[in-house]
């Protein structure tokens, strides 16, 4: 889903309601089980970041990219607080699964790739679970360790979520190819079956 593309956009009435009911036929679709509070974060990220700007720092002047995320975990492992410090693995969390759910199709040919954003969003994810529990954040503590540990398998929902607001081409099959052979999505081992393709895993021997 190109964010420029008029084309791809689709009308709807209330963008909440739409991301909770695509997320819950997504999860149904890839057969991921999660969690009742897990799953209200997810669509709250979703919706918030549907407005573009959402994605970019609220400190930065002017908003001419997204930061990179080892930026940000930069400034995460040199916040001054521990507020801070959680409140930037989320970020990073957040965007990660964001940007790899709607965007896996961008990255092709790009240095940067769906599998870092799936590693790193998992692991800010995972150390924002163990920095909250004991802490007042017991609670969420549990839905940012459910999302560590089903990380790529949410990308995959939110690809389906994707999907659902934009139309398929022939030109995606080598880059869902890319995809299952960067990260061994299942969804992407489906999607290619459903198209007609056999996915292989190319042999490591010279």
């Amino acid at each position: 889903m190109n964010p420029n593309d008029d084309s791809s956009a689709i009308a709807v009435v209330n963008l909440r309601e739409f991301f909770h009911d695509s997320v819950q036929q997504a999860l149904k679709h890839q057969h991921v089980d999660l969690e009742d509070q897990t799953e209200h974060y997810v669509v709250n990220v979703l919706t918030t970041f549907a407005r573009s700007d959402a994605l970019y720092d609220e400190h930065a002047s002017q908003k001419v990219g997204l930061p990179p995320l080892v930026s940000l975990l930069a400034a995460a492992m040199d916040a001054p607080t521990t507020e801070r410090r959680n409140h930037l693995l989320q970020r990073l969390g957040d965007v990660s699964l964001f940007v790899a759910g709607f965007f896996s199709h961008s990255f092709a040919r790009k240095l940067v790739d769906v599998d870092y954003h799936i590693a790193m969003g998992g692991r800010a994810y995972g150390s924002l679970a163990d920095n909250m529990r004991g802490m007042r954040g017991r609670a969420v503590a549990t839905v940012f360790a459910e999302l560590a540990g089903k990380f790529q398998r949410m990308v995959d929902v939110l690809n389906d979520v994707a999907e659902m607001a934009r139309p398929t081409t022939d030109k995606d099959v080598l880059r869902l190819y890319e995809i299952w052979l960067k990260t061994g999505s299942p969804r992407a081992r489906q999607r290619l079956t459903q198209l007609g393709v056999q996915p292989v895993a190319v042999s490591a021997r010279a």
